[in-house]
C-alpha cells in the first residue's frame, strides 16, 4: 500500500503558514507536538560525536520507555543482520531482536526493532512523534513501545525504535490473496472490535485526544494470542484544543482510507479516523485492498465497487470468496451498515469512535450467540462518493509537514 503526500490549500481562518499551524493548535502545552524544536534537532544532526539525543515529552507526562544505546541493539539484532528482517518499508527495516526482560533480568524476550533511514528532519519528526505518542499512553490495543534509541555518529542520527514482537503479522498480510489461511469471520469481527476499542481510547479515554490520521490494515499488528493492536504512530497529531473544531495539517496518509474532507482542505478532525475505519470495515467483510490498480478499472476504487452490491439481494456478491460461505450474512450486512454510518459524507453526521465501539460489540456478542444483531437502520446512510480524482498520480511516501 502507497503512501501520498498532498499539500492542502490554504483557509482564510487558518494561519499562512501550514507547519506553524500545525505547532500552534496541536499541543495542549503550547509547545510542538514533535517535541524537538528545529534548533535542538540542528544541533544533534551537525554533532559528529556519538552521543545520545535528548527527547523531551511534549505532554510532559512520566515515561516508562528504555533508552537503548545503538551497541545494545546492533548486538540484539546480530549487527542488523539481514536474516533478523522482518519487514522493509519506506521507513527503513524492521529486526528480530532479543533483549533482557525489563520484568526479569534472567529472562530474554523477543521484541522488534525498526531503524529508521536518514530522511532528514521529516524522519526525525515522525520518530520523536512516535517516541512521545507511544512513551505516554498505554491500551491493550495498542502496540507497546519498549524505549528508543537516538544517537549521533560519523554517518548521521541513528534512531530506532523497540516495539513488542507481534508474532503473527498485520491484518493487511492475513487479509492479502497470498495469505494461504484467510482469517476466519469470527476473527474479522474481533479484529474490528478490537481496533474500534484501540480508537476509542485514543480519541476519548484520555484528557487528550490523539488522531491516528494513518489508520489501516497494515498497521494493525496481531500478537501471539490474535489481538489486534494499532501501531506505527509516526503521523499522529494531537487533537484540536478547546473551542477549536480541527486541526490543519498537511494532508498525509494512505491512499484509498484518508477522508475527503482533510483531502480537500487539511482540516483534521477525529472524524478523520472515523472514515478510514469504515473503509477498513469494507476491507473486513470484501478482503480487497481500498485501492488495487491490478483489478479491472470499474473494480479498483474499493467504496465504489461495492456501491451496487448493498442491496440484501446482491450483497454476497461482494463478500470475501475466500470465506468459503463460513460467515453470517445477517451479520456481515450490519456491520456493512455500520461502515456507512463511519463514511457518511458529512463528518458531523458520523458516530464517534465509542458509538462505533458499542455497534461492534452488539453485533460480536449477537454472533457469538447465534442471535440476530438488533442495530437500528435509521435513514440510508450515503457514502460519499470516490475521491481518487483528487489524489496525484506521483504517490510519495513522504510527508510534506
Amino acid at each position: 500500500m502507497y503512501c501520498f503526500a498532498f499539500t492542502c490549500r490554504e483557509e482564510k481562518d487558518e494561519p499562512k503558514n501550514p507547519t506553524k499551524s500545525i505547532s500552534n493548535t496541536s499541543s495542549s502545552t503550547g509547545r510542538s507536538w514533535t517535541g524537538l524544536n528545529s534548533k535542538s534537532v540542528s544541533k544533534v544532526s551537525t554533532k559528529r560525536t556519538r552521543r545520545r539525543a535528548n527527547v523531551p515529552s511534549c505532554l510532559q507526562r512520566p515515561s516508562n520507555l528504555k533508552e537503548f544505546t545503538f551497541s545494545e541493539l546492533k548486538l540484539a539484532t546480530n549487527g542488523f543482520s539481514r536474516s533478523s528482517i522482518i519487514g522493509e518499508g519506506g521507513f527503513g527495516c524492521v529486526y528480530l531482536g532479543s533483549i533482557k526482560s525489563p520484568q526479569d533480568q534472567t529472562k530474554r524476550v523477543h521484541v522488534a526493532v525498526k531503524q529508521l533511514g536518514r530522511r532528514g528532519l521529516q524522519g526525525h519528526k515522525e520518530w520523536v512523534t512516535e517516541v512521545n505518542v507511544l512513551g505516554v499512553v498505554e491500551h491493550p490495543n495498542l502496540v507497546k513501545l519498549v524505549g528508543y534509541c537516538a544517537e549521533d555518529d560519523e554517518r548521521g542520527i541513528q534512531r530506532l525504535l523497540v516495539y513488542e514482537y507481534m508474532p503473527n503479522g498485520s491484518v493487511e498480510d492475513h487479509l492479502s490473496a497470498r495469505t494461504e489461511e484467510p482469517l476466519s469471520w469470527a476473527m474479522r469481527l474481533k479484529v474490528a472490535q478490537d481496533a474500534a476499542r484501540g480508537l476509542t481510547y485514543l480519541h476519548e479515554k484520555m484528557d487528550f485526544q490523539i488522531i491516528f490520521r494513518d489508520f489501516k490494515s497494515s498497521n494493525i499488528l496481531l500478537d501471539d494470542q490474535w489481538n489486534s493492536k494499532l501501531s506505527d504512530f509516526g503521523l499522529a497529531r494531537l487533537g484540536p484544543q478547546e473551542g477549536r473544531t480541527h486541526v490543519t495539517t498537511a494532508v498525509v496518509g494512505t491512499m484509498g482510507y484518508a477522508a475527503p474532507e482533510y483531502i480537500q482542505t487539511g482540516r483534521l478532525r477525529s472524524q478523520s479516523d472515523v472514515w478510514s475505519y469504515g473503509v477498513f470495515l469494507y476491507e473486513l467483510i470484501t478482503g480487497r485492498r481500498p485501492v488495487d490498480r491490478n483489478l479491472p478499472k470499474k473494480q479498483q476504487n474499493l467504496l465504489e465497487w461495492v456501491k451496487p452490491y448493498l442491496s440484501s439481494a446482491k450483497f454476497s456478491l461482494i463478500v470475501d470468496s475466500r470465506l468459503e460461505g463460513k460467515y453470517s450474512m445477517e451479520t456481515a450486512q450490519r456491520l456493512s451498515i455500520v461502515a456507512n454510518k463511519c463514511l457518511s459524507k458529512n463528518p458531523k453526521a458520523r458516530p464517534k469512535m465509542s458509538e462505533v465501539l458499542e455497534m461492534v460489540n452488539r453485533l460480536v456478542e449477537n454472533a457469538s450467540e447465534g442471535t440476530s444483531p438488533r442495530l437500528p437502520l435509521g435513514s440510508p446512510v450515503h457514502v460519499a462518493p470516490s475521491v481518487e480524482s483528487s489524489e496525484p498520480d506521483n504517490v510519495s511516501e513522504e510527508s510534506t509537514e
